[in-house]
């Protein structure tokens, strides 16, 4: 058996987990072969069918190692500041995507041709919405228009998601941490009043 990329001492599923994101997102989904994937990860074939029975049960087994994007809103809210407790929030969510910028770049490609991968990403924006409806909420101090908090959780989980989505045509800069769109956002919910 040739010497894996991915190192003898890691255990078989492992292996074959590893070299399926690579080669997933070297050459695509359809594109891949599971001998390739068995070659890389330094096993014989029927045991990437013995762990995975589909080869599309290993891009669900890949979904799932997508890091967590919940995020406590303790960790990033600053009482009175929005603005502030969305930049945290940003730059909490771009730092893990920079943890699994390659993953994230096969699964955003692969949406288009495989269901459960674009309904695992629709799951992450929802939680991302819900997410950031919290933190405008605890930084709000809960006395914003509902319908506007809305809103801005919407309009700022889209620009999350599609900075994250294009992120794999970037180079290795961090992102822009979308400034104006954060103040944009955070002066629009405190120049309305509360409802009275």
């Amino acid at each position: 058996m040739a010497r894996t990329e991915h190192g003898d001492d890691l255990p078989a599923k492992e292996r074959i987990l590893r070299a399926a994101e690579d080669l997933f997102a070297e050459s695509g989904f359809d594109a891949t072969p599971t001998s390739r994937i068995a070659e890389r990860a330094g096993v014989p074939k029927g045991l990437v069918h013995y762990y995975f029975r589909r080869k599309s049960d290993l891009l669900s087994a890949l979904i799932k190692r997508l890091p967590d994007e919940q995020i406590d809103a303790t960790r990033v809210v600053v009482p009175g500041d929005i603005a502030e407790s969305l930049r945290r929030l940003v730059s909490e969510l771009d730092a893990r995507l920079a943890r699994s910028r390659m993953l994230s770049h096969l699964l955003w490609r692969e949406a288009d041709t495989h269901r459960a991968v674009r309904d695992a990403l629709h799951d992450r924006f929802q939680q991302l919405v819900r997410q950031v409806r919290t933190v405008i909420i605890a930084a709000g101090d809960g006395a914003l228009p509902v319908a506007d908090v809305d809103s801005a959780a919407g309009l700022l989980a889209l620009a999350v998601s599609y900075r994250h989505s294009v992120a794999r045509h970037g180079g290795d800069d961090p992102p822009d941490l979308m400034e104006r769109e954060l103040n944009f956002i955070a002066d629009a919910l405190m120049a309305r009043p509360a409802p009275g």
